[in-house]
C-alpha cells in the first residue's frame, strides 16, 4: 500500500477517500494477514490468523510503565529478536492504563475477573474474555468461562459480548443511535482461525455485531473498545497514533520470518 493510502486511514478518511481504498485493497479472503472489506456501506479491516499462531497480550514494559503505543512494544520485540506481526488495542482499561476485568499475562492474574453488572459497555451483560490456553485462542461468554476453570497463559475480559454462540447480543438494535469506531475479535466455528476487525468510520453495536456473525461467520465474538480503537499491520504499512492504549493484542513472529 502507497503512503498515500496510509495517510488516509490515520485521518480516519472520508467515504470517498474509503471507497479508493477499498478498492486498491480489498481481496478475496486469506487464512493469514489483514484486508479491507465493506459491510452494510460501511468500511472496515479485517484480519485473520491461525489460532495456533503465537498471539499474546501485552500491558507493561520492562521499565514498569505501560507500552501505550505499538511503537514502544515493536522496539521491545525487536530487541529481543522477535518481530511484531500484528497488533490491535485489547480491551478496556482505567485512567492509569490498567485492566478494568480480568487480566491474565504470561500465565500470571493481574486483574481478576468481573461478573456484576456495572455502566458502561464493560457491564452491558452478558460480556466475555478473550484467551489464549495451550497455544490455541478463543473467546467465551464470562460466566460460561468462569464454568470452564481454565487456567490460560493469557486473557483479557472485554464487553459486550458481540455474538454467543451465533446469537446477537439480546440489547442490541438495529437502529441503535450510538455510532462509534469499534475494535473487536472472533473465533471461527471450526475452532481454527481467530479474526480481528476494526471499523473504519462509526458505526452500531449491531452492525458490528452482524459483520462477525454474518459475513466473517464467526460465533462467538468479542467487543474489545470503542473511539480509541487502534490498528497495527505491517502489510498495510499501517501504525495507528493515538492516545495511550492499556493491554495490546499481538501476534509475535520471529525476526527472520517475513
Amino acid at each position: 500500500m502507497s503512503q498515500k493510502f496510509r495517510t488516509l486511514l490515520l485521518r480516519r478518511p472520508s467515504l470517498a477517500a474509503l471507497a479508493v481504498l477499498i478498492a486498491a485493497c480489498t481481496q478475496a479472503p486469506r487464512d493469514t494477514g489483514c484486508i479491507a472489506t465493506v459491510w452494510q456501506d460501511a468500511a472496515f479491516t479485517v484480519c485473520r490468523y491461525p489460532s495456533t499462531a503465537d498471539t499474546r497480550l501485552f500491558l507493561t514494559a520492562e521499565t514498569g510503565r505501560p507500552f501505550a503505543h505499538f511503537t514502544v512494544l515493536e522496539k521491545a520485540l525487536n530487541q529481543s529478536g522477535e518481530r511484531l506481526a500484528f497488533a490491535m488495542n485489547g480491551g478496556m482499561y482505567h485512567d492509569d492504563r490498567r485492566p478494568v476485568g480480568l487480566y491474565i499475562e504470561g500465565g500470571e492474574q493481574i486483574a481478576p475477573l468481573q461478573t456484576q453488572e456495572s455502566p458502561g459497555n464493560f457491564g452491558l451483560l452478558p460480556n466475555g474474555v478473550f484467551f489464549i490456553s495451550n497455544g490455541r485462542a478463543g473467546v467465551m461468554e464470562t460466566l460460561a468461562y468462569a464454568g470452564a476453570r481454565l487456567s490460560p497463559d493469557f486473557a483479557t475480559q472485554s464487553g459486550p459480548m458481540l455474538v454467543i454462540d451465533g446469537a446477537l447480543h439480546p440489547a442490541f438494535n438495529v437502529d441503535g443511535p450510538s455510532k462509534k469506531r469499534r475494535n473487536g475479535v472472533g473465533i471461527s466455528a471450526d475452532g481454527e482461525t481467530k479474526i480481528f476487525a476494526i471499523s473504519e468510520e462509526p458505526v452500531n453495536f449491531h452492525t458490528f455485531a452482524t459483520l462477525f456473525r454474518d459475513k466473517l461467520q464467526a460465533p462467538n465474538a468479542l467487543f474489545l473498545d470503542g473511539t480509541v480503537s487502534k490498528l497495527y499491520a505491517p502489510e498495510l504499512e499501517r501504525d495507528d497514533i493515538g492516545l495511550p492504549m492499556g493491554p495490546i493484542i499481538a501476534v509475535v513472529s520471529s525476526a527472520q520470518e517475513s
